[in-house]
């Protein structure tokens, strides 16, 4: 019998004082919440702040855990939260070719990768609140 080997990740739908969301170029994926692999030992709320700020530049506080979308066939968990920016400044890294703060209406446009635009929606909607999606195909794009 083989380990299981599973994947699990946290993103951030990010608001600032404005009310307009951050957003991260993805060299791969085109626009998208900023977030990323959890490490091992790392709690998901702290993975979901360190991807954050290695990929923006910005420092956010966790407001709250917004639900999961699993990928069954590829083992894949992704957990989404809210939170709120508090400090840092606009920065890019090798996973982030552009980075900025958009009024939600286009960041929703902006995004055209898989899923991506439906992970955002869910955040928006509190009444969703937890929510657990799940999806089997082999492919999310």
């Amino acid at each position: 019998m083989a380990i299981p080997k599973h994947i699990v990740s946290a993103a951030t739908f990010v608001l600032n004082e404005k009310n307009e969301v951050l957003l991260i170029k993805s060299p791969r994926r085109g626009w998208e919440m900023p977030g990323g692999q959890v490490e091992e030992g790392e709690s998901l709320k702290s993975a979901a702040i360190r991807e954050t700020k290695e990929e923006s530049g910005i420092d956010i506080e966790i407001e709250k855990f917004c639900g999961i979308f699993q990928y069954v066939s590829r083992s894949i968990c992704n957990t989404l939260f809210v939170g709120k920016a508090i400090g840092g400044k606009l920065t890019t890294s090798p996973e982030s070719l552009e980075v900025g703060f958009f009024p939600i209406h286009q960041a929703l446009e902006m995004i055209t990768w898989g899923n991506f635009k439906q992970r955002m929606e869910y955040c928006l909607n509190d009444s969703l609140h937890p929510f657990y999606v799940e999806f089997y195909e082999q492919d999310n794009h």
